[in-house]
């Protein structure tokens, strides 16, 4: 999730990470040496087991010391971190960055409605997305593919909604990212933000929409119907393909 803490290592180890992904430790642990690793960063051995060391103590990688090398499997942790990179390199060439997510329409809870309407919400809504969001929210159970994808939305810049509290509790910080969604009829609508609160029970495969209008008139849409949804970041718009 956006904001979370995690420690930060230097360019050389970034390098370090990308090679070890391009040797399949992204998908699986790969059989790695020093020996091998320093030739081709094109450093010492004793460079490439200090890079090893640093990235295991930030929990970007995990190692595993076996009779041929090294066993060394990519985290979750680095494969944000190498997401990052990559979506800075879109930027670069590209201009916008994006996530494309697809799944179906479910039935929350209801408690989105609750939320989306308390003051302290809505105001930080009507201000920072420049609209007064329809009470309610419009939920998407993920398909496999897509819950991997989602992990890259770590990688853009959402809007963010401050945590507040009244006399009765406090209430926890949120993210929202600009988004459109889309029918495989190719209806679509733009002004759609996917909200991510810090407290939530909701796991990864499912994700919450918010927009100006109810999306299930605006769209016709009904629980099971498949939508796509493109997720951009704040300052641009969910445009991505």
């Amino acid at each position: 999730m956006a904001g979370q803490a995690e420690l930060s290592v230097g360019h050389d180890e970034l390098a370090t990470l990308k090679r070890l992904a391009m040797a399949g430790a992204l998908e699986t642990r790969a059989t790695v040496t020093c020996a091998v690793l320093a030739g081709e960063l094109g450093v010492s051995n004793q460079t490439a087991s200090r890079r090893l060391q640093r990235l295991e103590d930030a929990g970007l990688v995990e190692r595993e010391i076996v009779s041929d090398g090294q066993r060394v499997a990519v985290t979750e942790s680095g494969e944000r971190a190498l997401q990052r990179e990559y979506a800075d390199y879109r930027r670069i060439f590209e201009g916008e960055v994006g996530v494309a997510l697809s799944g179906v329409v479910t039935s929350g809870m209801g408690e989105g409605r609750h939320y989306i309407s308390l003051p302290g919400y809505m105001e930080q809504f009507e201000e920072r997305l420049g609209y007064a969001p329809f009470a309610g929210t419009l939920n998407v159970e993920l398909d496999d593919d897509s819950v991997r994808s989602r992990a890259r939305m770590d990688t853009l810049d959402p809007v963010p909604i401050d945590g507040w509290e009244d006399d009765d509790r406090t209430y926890g910080p949120a993210f929202c990212w600009p988004a459109s969604l889309e029918t495989p009829a190719g209806d679509r609508f733009d002004e759609v933000h996917v909200v991510a609160p810090e407290r939530t029970h909701h796991g990864a495969d499912q994700l919450e929409l918010i927009a100006p209008v109810k999306l299930r008139e605006e769209l016709g849409l009904e629980d099971e119907d498949h939508v796509s949804v493109h997720v951009g970041e704040r300052g641009g718009h969910g445009g991505a393909r």
